[in-house]
């Protein structure tokens, strides 16, 4: 509906996924997943920064079942979560060290001898470059930056060799550092060191783009005579209120927001307040009176999936499935869609001709363009209405990188990437980054995922209150005795950007340099968190990412 009316300014890019998606941009030319089941053949399973059994819980039967069959399972994390309590071995990794870790293991493999040099020379460029880049990178530096010893990396490296199926999923919490795409990239070059790409069983898994590409999702209704790009003047959605201030010729009056909570979500809450008490007009479409929406001048209700069609794919699975309203919409709520369809018919009806955007449309209609004989054959069905009894896994696509046909510039894996240097980073996938000592702001803060609730979105239902309880810290135990904090005492985290004040409980599973939090969704978290782009992620999304995890902090008692 916007790129029916021209020029618009836009949010680009992604506080989700960015970095990661460059990484594998660069090395394999885009993005897939081998099927979800494929990890029951796996001889090894490498759980990198993944959580599932908060995050993915339908996972769980697929880990089980190899383990079952004799599959070893690793889980790599700073946090011992309640996945590595599931594991068979448990690496804590230093927060952003775990570009370094794969390093380390890499090494350790040439040491040893096991690298799949067939693999190397059939399907890959640039090992040679990588191999000197190798050989002249300290494993003791490698070691200090991945905070491990000698012995944890050569136990690690025992499960990864050439001759077995190493599964490594990877969850989007390491590319979340300024060296995030870094990071990936070495566990990417690690994967094909060892010729694990392509074969069943096996295979580096971040993200499953495929599904997603149907015909209209973006460029649809660009009016006659305009490019896309000259009709999005960007934003980054990651630096949201810096770039806002900046803009000039014409300046933002007006903001529409929907699918998001700016002020829970972005970095800087501060500057953002600011720049949002600037607007003339804020909308907001949400299905919650968040507290975006609640200083917005018009909010729209929006339906919930329980009362709209929709067309649904996934990050990470195969399958597509078809969204049937089981209800009509409660009150006046409408989907984003039937808001997009009653605004260009409002607008047309002012000014005709002033948006292309098809209102007279079904949403039924807006589903049937997006299936073509393509698609429909991938899911071995002759129309779209057939997912009504069911979802459907796409077909030919089980295994990712089977035949080793890659979609970068030279048809191979990529240790060395041209397209990397052109963009101005390291063309190598392995490549160890400066660490510098933070004497300021010494510990990292680390805010995962909750096990009760999406983000921010549903903090009004005093069920999901009760059933998650009060926020707080975690602290390693050498750090409360430290700072002379007695479990549950209040303490006040702080920088330059803001401060909280919770309780804090000391606890093993968290390294010595990091503080956890817990059930933190509806604190204003944001107040600490500064905007720190990571490494990679204009190549895909068109910004570059957010070093969230590398929120830096001081502890006191209070």
């Amino acid at each position: 509906m916007f790129n029916s009316l021209g020029p618009t300014t836009r949010a680009v890019g992604s506080p989700c996924w960015s970095s990661g998606l460059d990484a594998f941009y660069y090395d394999f030319g885009e993005h897939r997943t081998s099927d979800l089941e494929e990890m029951m053949q796996a001889d090894t399973i490498v759980l990198w920064g993944i959580n599932p059994v908060w995050t993915s819980i339908h996972a769980l039967p697929f880990l089980y079942r190899a383990k079952e069959r004799g599959a070893t399972l690793i889980t790599i994390d700073p946090i011992y979560t309640a996945t590595a309590k599931k594991s068979d071995l448990y690496i804590q990794v230093k927060p952003g060290g775990d570009g370094a870790l794969a390093i380390a293991v890499a090494k350790m493999l040439m040491e040893k001898g096991e690298i799949d040099f067939r693999f190397i020379a059939e399907h890959t460029v640039g090992w040679e470059e990588l191999r000197f880049e190798l050989e002249n990178i300290s494993m003791e530096k490698a070691l200090l930056q991945a905070g491990q010893r000698r012995e944890t990396v050569e136990r690690l490296a025992s499960f990864m060799g050439k001759d077995r199926n190493l599964f490594i999923w990877i969850g989007f919490g390491l590319q979340r550092h300024r060296n995030g795409g870094q990071n990936i990239r070495s566990i990417n070059a690690l994967a094909a060191m060892t010729g694990n790409i392509g074969k069943k069983g096996s295979g580096v898994h971040f993200a499953h783009d495929p599904a997603w590409k149907f015909p209209h999702r973006i460029t649809k209704h660009i009016p006659a005579g305009f490019e896309e790009k000259e009709i999005i003047r960007p934003v980054d959605i990651n630096n949201f209120a810096e770039e806002l201030l900046r803009m000039e010729d014409p300046p933002v009056k007006l903001l529409w927001i929907s699918c998001r909570n700016l002020l829970t979500q972005n970095p800087d809450r501060a500057l953002l307040e600011k720049v949002l008490s600037s607007m003339e007009m804020i909308i907001t479409v949400d299905l919650f009176l968040t507290p975006t929406a609640s200083i917005s001048d018009i909010v729209l209700p929006a339906a919930t999936p329980f009362e709209e069609w929709d067309l649904v794919a996934s990050y990470w699975h195969h399958w597509i499935s078809i969204n049937q309203p089981a209800i009509a919409p409660y009150g006046e709520s409408k989907s984003d869609l039937e808001i997009a369809k009653a605004i260009a018919k409002r607008l047309n009806e002012r000014s005709p001709g002033m948006s292309a955007f098809p209102w007279w449309k079904s949403a039924e209609e807006f589903i049937e363009e997006e299936f073509t004989e393509e698609i429909c054959a991938k899911l071995h069905i002759s129309h779209w209405r057939e997912l009504l009894n069911g979802p459907r896994k796409i077909l030919g696509e089980e295994t990712a990188w089977e035949g080793h046909r890659f979609s970068t510039p030279s048809g191979k894996f990529e240790f060395f990437s041209s397209r990397a240097k052109e963009a101005g980073l390291p063309p190598l996938s392995m490549q160890l980054s400066e660490s510098k000592v933070e004497e300021k702001y010494p510990y990292v803060l680390l805010i995962i995922h909750d096990p009760y609730r999406l983000n921010s979105q549903f903090q009004n239902i005093p069920a999901l209150k009760k059933a998650s309880g009060e926020p707080f810290f975690l602290i390693h135990p050498s750090l409360a005795k430290k700072k002379g904090i007695e479990p549950g005492r209040m303490v006040r985290i702080y920088n330059d950007y803001g401060e909280v004040l919770l309780r804090a409980y000391p606890s093993i599973e968290i390294s010595p340099d990091t503080l956890q939090l817990i059930n933190g969704s509806r604190l204003p978290i944001n107040r600490l968190i500064p905007f720190i782009p990571s490494d990679m992620g204009r190549a895909v999304t068109g910004a570059s990412g957010m070093a969230f995890n590398d929120t830096r902090v001081e502890i006191e008692k209070i």
